[in-house]
């Protein structure tokens, strides 16, 4: 503000005061109004939603949905929640409703990828989801020597009851998952289940899978190679050794994704004590799980038939 040469210095004085003090003003006023703007806009900020966190982590870690190699080390582990993570393995496959978000977090820090089974294709009435399934729509026969029934794969209810699983495999931080029991077509499901439900089913749980930025393996099920084999990133399989059927999962081998094989040279029933035990097996037991035809670079592990902490390498 300029002073009027007419004016005493007095109130030349006062009106300088006047002046600075009507600036001071204005710049607490302009401060305190960015200041409130900022904090509303704060508190309308929304909140972070912690499952697409983890899923954009996960994306943005891999590039895509994760494809181990062939040949890479894994380790097995389905009875009970996993305690001994010293097993020097890139690669866990472990039970999904026995196992925490922190345990999998800790294998994480470890620099491991981890995979949550779970039965896609049985029922399982000790699981926490098991009232969810309608018995006259959903069960099926009986497994033979296993306190399990088969699931109708084809039903609504099934199939929303295995996203379910999913979402929490996604929630745990799972990097893929292991359904197990996709094959009721093949045996007495007493639900007419034919190959191509499988197929369908196998197709299903993979877009479902994938959509919440997980891999997906298919367990056994030689027939179902051909259809789903662009599907799936591995395959896990259970005495292809023993059972000479090695060569009809090689095409996994062939397309650059692995097969995870489980042989059981003690013996297969999982409630037998004399079969899971900590001793090694023979040299000719390790022998012939290891040097299957067409399983050159298949990922062995040979395990007691209970899945315990045991693990031999070929």
């Amino acid at each position: 503000m300029a002073i009027s040469s007419q004016q005493t210095g007095w109130e030349a004085s006062v009106l300088t005061k006047k002046a600075l003090l009507c600036f001071i003003v204005g710049v607490v006023f302009v401060t305190l109004e960015m200041d409130l703007r900022a904090g509303l806009g704060a508190q309308q900020a929304p909140q972070k939603n912690y499952k697409r966190e983890v899923l954009r982590k996960r994306e943005s870690d891999n590039g895509s949905t994760w494809q181990p190699e062939p040949n890479t080390k894994w380790q097995i582990k389905l009875e009970g929640k996993l305690q001994d993570t010293s097993v020097d393995a890139p690669i866990y496959d472990i039970d999904l409703f026995e196992n925490t978000p922190a345990g999998i977090s800790e294998l994480h820090d470890r620099g491991r990828k981890v995979i949550c089974y779970f039965s896609a294709g049985t029922y399982e009435g000790w699981r926490q989801d098991k009232d969810k399934f309608v018995e006259e729509t959903d069960l099926g026969k009986e497994l033979e020597d296993w306190n399990e029934r088969w699931l109708n794969v084809k039903s609504t209810n099934v199939q929303k009851i295995m996203q379910a699983r999913l979402d929490l495999a996604q929630e745990k931080g799972c990097d893929g998952v292991d359904p197990d029991n996709i094959d009721g077509f093949d045996n007495d499901n007493g639900l007419g289940l034919t190959l191509d439900d499988a197929v369908a089913y196998v197709k299903f749980l993979a877009s479902e899978a994938s959509a919440r930025g997980m891999s997906i393996g298919l367990k056994n099920g030689a027939q179902l190679v051909d259809s789903v084999i662009e599907d799936v990133q591995w395959s896990v399989n259970e005495q292809c050794a023993q059972f000479k059927e090695c060569g009809d999962f090689a095409a996994f081998i062939e397309a650059g994704k692995p097969v995870f094989h489980i042989e059981y040279p003690k013996g297969d029933d999982p409630d037998d004590d004399s079969q899971n035990t900590a001793e090694d097996v023979s040299e000719q037991q390790k022998t012939n799980s290891c040097t299957a035809r067409s399983s050159g670079k298949f990922s062995t592990v040979i395990k007691n038939a209970r899945l315990d902490d045991f693990v031999q390498y070929c």
